[in-house]
Protein backbone atom coordinates (compact mmCIF):
# COMPACT_ATOMS: atom_id res chain seq x y z
CA UNK A 1 0.00 0.00 0.00
CA UNK A 2 1.48 3.49 -0.69
CA UNK A 3 2.00 6.11 1.77
CA UNK A 4 -0.61 7.91 0.14
CA UNK A 5 -3.24 5.44 0.25
CA UNK A 6 -2.25 4.75 4.10
CA UNK A 7 -2.37 8.88 4.78
CA UNK A 8 -6.13 8.70 3.15
CA UNK A 9 -7.35 5.52 5.13
CA UNK A 10 -5.56 7.55 8.48
CA UNK A 11 -7.63 10.70 7.83
CA UNK A 12 -10.65 8.99 6.27
CA UNK A 13 -11.38 6.45 7.86
CA UNK A 14 -14.38 4.10 6.70
CA UNK A 15 -17.62 4.68 8.62
CA UNK A 16 -18.21 2.69 11.80
CA UNK A 17 -21.03 0.02 11.32
CA UNK A 18 -24.31 0.59 13.28
CA UNK A 19 -24.95 -2.61 14.84
CA UNK A 20 -28.62 -2.87 16.88
CA UNK A 21 -28.48 -5.10 20.23
CA UNK A 22 -30.27 -8.06 18.21
CA UNK A 23 -26.94 -7.87 16.06
CA UNK A 24 -24.92 -8.94 19.21
CA UNK A 25 -25.65 -13.07 19.09
CA UNK A 26 -24.89 -15.03 22.36
CA UNK A 27 -21.23 -16.71 21.61
CA UNK A 28 -20.73 -19.31 24.45
CA UNK A 29 -19.89 -22.56 24.59
CA UNK A 30 -22.13 -25.85 25.59
CA UNK A 31 -22.55 -26.87 29.05
CA UNK A 32 -20.04 -29.47 29.96
CA UNK A 33 -22.63 -31.47 32.09
CA UNK A 34 -26.10 -32.05 32.37
CA UNK A 35 -25.95 -30.57 36.11
CA UNK A 36 -24.65 -27.26 34.87
CA UNK A 37 -27.75 -27.41 32.90
CA UNK A 38 -29.95 -28.30 35.33
CA UNK A 39 -28.67 -26.07 37.45
CA UNK A 40 -28.81 -23.15 35.78
CA UNK A 41 -32.10 -23.90 34.83
CA UNK A 42 -33.43 -24.41 38.50
CA UNK A 43 -31.75 -20.39 39.50
CA UNK A 44 -33.55 -19.15 36.28
CA UNK A 45 -36.91 -20.47 36.76
CA UNK A 46 -37.20 -20.54 40.56
CA UNK A 47 -36.12 -16.62 40.43
CA UNK A 48 -38.67 -15.83 37.46
CA UNK A 49 -41.25 -17.65 39.47
CA UNK A 50 -40.74 -16.13 42.54
CA UNK A 51 -40.37 -12.65 41.03
CA UNK A 52 -43.48 -13.17 38.29
CA UNK A 53 -44.97 -10.12 39.25
CA UNK A 54 -42.27 -7.98 39.27
CA UNK A 55 -41.42 -6.20 35.78
CA UNK A 56 -37.94 -4.49 37.10
CA UNK A 57 -35.02 -7.45 36.14
CA UNK A 58 -33.22 -9.37 33.74
CA UNK A 59 -32.04 -12.59 34.59
CA UNK A 60 -30.43 -15.15 32.09
CA UNK A 61 -27.88 -18.02 31.85
CA UNK A 62 -25.25 -19.12 29.65
CA UNK A 63 -25.51 -15.77 27.90
CA UNK A 64 -22.71 -13.55 26.50
CA UNK A 65 -22.29 -10.13 28.17
CA UNK A 66 -20.71 -7.29 25.58
CA UNK A 67 -18.72 -4.84 27.88
CA UNK A 68 -16.31 -3.45 25.32
CA UNK A 69 -15.76 -1.78 21.76
CA UNK A 70 -13.46 -3.00 18.76
CA UNK A 71 -12.52 0.20 17.18
CA UNK A 72 -12.24 -2.21 13.94
CA UNK A 73 -15.85 -2.45 12.15
CA UNK A 74 -17.71 -1.75 15.34
CA UNK A 75 -17.75 -5.28 16.43
CA UNK A 76 -16.81 -6.45 19.88
CA UNK A 77 -13.42 -7.86 21.09
CA UNK A 78 -14.24 -8.54 24.34
CA UNK A 79 -17.29 -10.64 25.94
CA UNK A 80 -18.37 -13.08 28.83
CA UNK A 81 -20.95 -15.52 29.52
CA UNK A 82 -22.10 -16.01 33.04
CA UNK A 83 -23.47 -18.94 33.96
CA UNK A 84 -26.13 -17.02 35.35
CA UNK A 85 -26.54 -13.32 36.17
CA UNK A 86 -29.45 -10.65 37.06
CA UNK A 87 -29.77 -7.09 36.52
CA UNK A 88 -31.72 -5.34 38.53
CA UNK A 89 -33.90 -2.16 37.73
CA UNK A 90 -34.34 -2.31 34.24
CA UNK A 91 -36.72 -3.95 31.45
CA UNK A 92 -37.92 -7.55 30.78
CA UNK A 93 -37.71 -7.73 27.55
CA UNK A 94 -36.05 -10.55 25.68
CA UNK A 95 -32.88 -10.07 24.67
CA UNK A 96 -30.09 -12.41 22.17
CA UNK A 97 -27.15 -10.77 24.56
CA UNK A 98 -26.46 -8.39 27.44
CA UNK A 99 -24.68 -5.54 25.39
CA UNK A 100 -23.41 -3.07 28.15
CA UNK A 101 -23.41 0.53 26.21
CA UNK A 102 -26.82 -0.46 24.90
CA UNK A 103 -28.23 -0.57 28.17
CA UNK A 104 -26.97 2.07 29.58
CA UNK A 105 -23.80 0.76 30.73
CA UNK A 106 -25.22 -0.94 33.51
CA UNK A 107 -23.23 -4.43 34.48
CA UNK A 108 -24.88 -7.78 36.36
CA UNK A 109 -25.95 -6.60 39.87
CA UNK A 110 -25.24 -10.82 40.48
CA UNK A 111 -23.40 -13.94 39.58
CA UNK A 112 -23.22 -16.99 39.80
CA UNK A 113 -21.13 -19.26 38.36
CA UNK A 114 -20.96 -23.46 38.22
CA UNK A 115 -17.80 -24.75 38.77
CA UNK A 116 -16.42 -27.64 36.51
CA UNK A 117 -13.22 -28.96 36.04
CA UNK A 118 -12.33 -27.07 33.10
CA UNK A 119 -13.43 -23.82 34.53
CA UNK A 120 -13.24 -23.57 37.92
CA UNK A 121 -9.20 -22.19 38.22
CA UNK A 122 -10.52 -19.57 35.49
CA UNK A 123 -14.04 -18.71 37.50
CA UNK A 124 -11.79 -18.47 40.78
CA UNK A 125 -9.30 -16.20 39.57
CA UNK A 126 -9.85 -14.14 36.18
CA UNK A 127 -13.55 -13.74 36.35
CA UNK A 128 -13.40 -12.91 39.92
CA UNK A 129 -10.68 -10.51 39.17
CA UNK A 130 -13.31 -9.41 36.12
CA UNK A 131 -16.43 -9.30 37.91
CA UNK A 132 -14.62 -7.57 40.86
CA UNK A 133 -12.71 -4.76 38.96
CA UNK A 134 -14.51 -3.90 35.26
CA UNK A 135 -17.92 -5.04 35.93
CA UNK A 136 -18.11 -4.23 39.99
CA UNK A 137 -20.65 -6.48 40.11
CA UNK A 138 -21.56 -6.44 43.74
CA UNK A 139 -22.35 -10.15 44.46
CA UNK A 140 -20.60 -12.84 43.05
CA UNK A 141 -21.12 -16.51 43.70
CA UNK A 142 -19.69 -19.56 42.89
CA UNK A 143 -20.67 -23.59 42.71
CA UNK A 144 -19.81 -26.75 41.85
CA UNK A 145 -22.26 -29.37 41.51
CA UNK A 146 -19.64 -32.71 42.29
CA UNK A 147 -17.89 -31.52 45.09
CA UNK A 148 -20.99 -28.98 46.39
CA UNK A 149 -18.46 -26.14 46.80
CA UNK A 150 -20.10 -22.98 47.49
CA UNK A 151 -18.61 -19.46 47.85
CA UNK A 152 -19.99 -16.06 47.98
CA UNK A 153 -18.17 -12.40 47.81
CA UNK A 154 -19.61 -9.07 48.20
CA UNK A 155 -17.68 -5.50 46.54
CA UNK A 156 -16.86 -3.60 49.73
CA UNK A 157 -14.65 -0.66 48.72
CA UNK A 158 -14.10 -1.94 45.12
CA UNK A 159 -12.89 -5.36 46.85
CA UNK A 160 -14.84 -8.66 47.01
CA UNK A 161 -15.15 -9.64 50.66
CA UNK A 162 -16.42 -13.50 51.38
CA UNK A 163 -20.12 -13.37 52.02
CA UNK A 164 -20.13 -15.57 55.74
CA UNK A 165 -21.92 -18.51 56.14
CA UNK A 166 -25.25 -19.06 58.67
CA UNK A 167 -25.87 -21.64 60.72
CA UNK A 168 -27.60 -23.68 58.30
CA UNK A 169 -24.77 -22.82 55.44
CA UNK A 170 -26.53 -20.33 53.59
CA UNK A 171 -25.14 -17.13 52.11
CA UNK A 172 -27.15 -13.64 52.39
CA UNK A 173 -27.50 -12.42 49.11
CA UNK A 174 -28.52 -8.30 49.71
CA UNK A 175 -29.07 -7.99 45.97
CA UNK A 176 -31.90 -10.41 45.67
CA UNK A 177 -33.42 -10.11 49.56
CA UNK A 178 -32.69 -14.18 49.56
CA UNK A 179 -30.54 -16.62 50.87
CA UNK A 180 -28.65 -18.68 48.63
CA UNK A 181 -27.70 -22.49 49.87
CA UNK A 182 -26.99 -25.89 49.07
CA UNK A 183 -30.08 -27.92 49.26
CA UNK A 184 -29.79 -31.75 48.30
CA UNK A 185 -26.85 -31.36 46.37
CA UNK A 186 -28.17 -27.89 44.45
CA UNK A 187 -28.06 -24.87 44.33
CA UNK A 188 -31.06 -23.45 46.08
CA UNK A 189 -33.08 -20.02 46.93
CA UNK A 190 -34.26 -19.57 50.62
CA UNK A 191 -36.92 -16.65 51.96
CA UNK A 192 -35.81 -14.35 54.76
CA UNK A 193 -38.36 -16.40 56.90
CA UNK A 194 -36.66 -19.71 55.36
CA UNK A 195 -38.32 -21.28 53.27
CA UNK A 196 -36.98 -22.86 50.41
CA UNK A 197 -38.26 -21.35 47.32
CA UNK A 198 -39.89 -24.22 44.85
CA UNK A 199 -38.88 -25.34 41.62
CA UNK A 200 -42.09 -24.24 39.44
CA UNK A 201 -44.03 -27.21 37.75
CA UNK A 202 -47.68 -27.68 36.43
CA UNK A 203 -49.31 -29.08 39.45
CA UNK A 204 -47.09 -26.80 41.87
CA UNK A 205 -48.54 -24.16 39.86
CA UNK A 206 -52.10 -25.18 39.99
CA UNK A 207 -51.79 -25.47 43.14
CA UNK A 208 -50.29 -22.09 44.16
CA UNK A 209 -53.31 -20.51 41.71
CA UNK A 210 -55.99 -22.64 43.93
CA UNK A 211 -54.16 -21.41 46.68
CA UNK A 212 -54.47 -17.60 45.79
CA UNK A 213 -57.80 -18.69 44.88
CA UNK A 214 -58.73 -19.95 48.35
CA UNK A 215 -57.15 -16.53 49.53
CA UNK A 216 -59.61 -14.55 47.39
CA UNK A 217 -62.89 -15.76 48.01
CA UNK A 218 -61.81 -15.68 51.86
CA UNK A 219 -60.81 -12.29 51.18
CA UNK A 220 -64.06 -11.84 49.64
CA UNK A 221 -66.02 -13.52 52.69
CA UNK A 222 -64.24 -11.76 55.09
CA UNK A 223 -65.15 -7.99 52.95
CA UNK A 224 -68.54 -9.20 53.07
CA UNK A 225 -68.94 -10.24 56.39
CA UNK A 226 -67.10 -7.05 57.42
CA UNK A 227 -69.61 -4.91 55.15
CA UNK A 228 -72.88 -6.63 56.47
CA UNK A 229 -71.53 -5.98 59.84
CA UNK A 230 -71.30 -1.84 58.87
CA UNK A 231 -74.46 -2.05 57.40
CA UNK A 232 -75.91 -3.57 60.74
CA UNK A 233 -73.85 -1.26 62.40
CA UNK A 234 -75.17 1.99 60.17
CA UNK A 235 -78.71 0.68 60.18
CA UNK A 236 -78.80 0.56 63.97
CA UNK A 237 -77.20 3.71 63.85
CA UNK A 238 -79.99 4.94 62.08
CA UNK A 239 -82.75 3.24 63.84
CA UNK A 240 -81.11 4.89 66.92
CA UNK A 241 -80.66 8.09 65.22
CA UNK A 242 -84.75 8.04 64.18
CA UNK A 243 -85.53 7.34 67.87
CA UNK A 244 -83.59 9.98 69.17
CA UNK A 245 -85.48 12.29 66.22
CA UNK A 246 -88.51 10.95 67.67
CA UNK A 247 -87.78 11.68 70.91
CA UNK A 248 -86.42 15.01 70.37
CA UNK A 249 -89.73 15.92 69.10
CA UNK A 250 -91.52 14.43 72.12
CA UNK A 251 -89.68 16.43 74.27
CA UNK A 252 -90.34 19.41 71.63
CA UNK A 253 -94.05 18.84 71.69
CA UNK A 254 -94.14 18.22 75.99
CA UNK A 255 -91.94 21.68 75.67
CA UNK A 256 -94.58 23.31 73.51
CA UNK A 257 -97.21 22.62 76.06
CA UNK A 258 -95.40 23.41 79.20
CA UNK A 259 -94.71 26.75 77.41
CA UNK A 260 -98.58 26.91 76.52
CA UNK A 261 -99.55 25.59 80.20
CA UNK A 262 -97.64 28.39 81.26
CA UNK A 263 -98.70 31.31 79.50
CA UNK A 264 -102.19 30.10 80.83
CA UNK A 265 -101.23 29.92 84.04
CA UNK A 266 -99.31 33.33 83.81
CA UNK A 267 -103.06 34.54 82.46
CA UNK A 268 -104.60 33.46 84.78
CA UNK A 269 -102.38 34.92 86.99
CA UNK A 270 -102.73 38.27 85.89
CA UNK A 271 -106.33 37.76 85.78
CA UNK A 272 -106.43 37.15 89.37
CA UNK A 273 -103.93 39.67 90.13
CA UNK A 274 -106.40 42.03 88.09
CA UNK A 275 -109.59 40.91 89.83
CA UNK A 276 -107.42 41.24 93.44
CA UNK A 277 -106.99 44.85 92.83
CA UNK A 278 -110.20 45.71 91.69
CA UNK A 279 -111.62 43.60 94.95
CA UNK A 280 -109.08 45.75 96.97
CA UNK A 281 -109.78 48.96 95.15
CA UNK A 282 -113.56 48.30 95.69
CA UNK A 283 -113.04 47.60 99.64
CA UNK A 284 -111.15 51.25 99.65
CA UNK A 285 -113.63 52.99 98.23
CA UNK A 286 -116.18 51.05 100.50
CA UNK A 287 -113.92 51.60 103.50
CA UNK A 288 -113.80 55.75 102.75
CA UNK A 289 -117.78 55.84 102.05
CA UNK A 290 -118.11 54.18 105.59
CA UNK A 291 -115.42 57.19 106.96
CA UNK A 292 -117.29 59.57 105.18
CA UNK A 293 -120.43 58.70 106.08
CA UNK A 294 -119.37 58.64 109.60
CA UNK A 295 -117.63 62.16 109.38
CA UNK A 296 -121.04 63.41 107.77
CA UNK A 297 -122.71 61.82 111.43
CA UNK A 298 -120.09 63.69 113.90
CA UNK A 299 -120.66 67.39 112.36
CA UNK A 300 -124.47 66.85 112.22
CA UNK A 301 -124.34 66.13 115.92
CA UNK A 302 -122.35 69.27 116.83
Amino acid sequence: MSLAKEHQLLTNPPPTAIITSDEFLSDEPQLETYLHLQQIIILLTCLEWLWQERHDFFAAGNLSIYYEKSQIKGKPDRAKGPDFFVVLDTEPRKRNSWVVWQEDNRYPNLIVEILSKKTAKIDRTEKKTLYQDKFQTPEYFWFHPETLEFKGFRLVKGKYEPIALTPRGWRWSEELGLYIGVYQRQLRYFTEDGEIVPIPTKQLTVEIQQRKLAQQQAESERRQRKLAQQQAQLAQQQAQLAQQQAESERQQRELAQQQAQLAQQQAESERQERELAQQQLADMEALLACYRESLGELSDEE
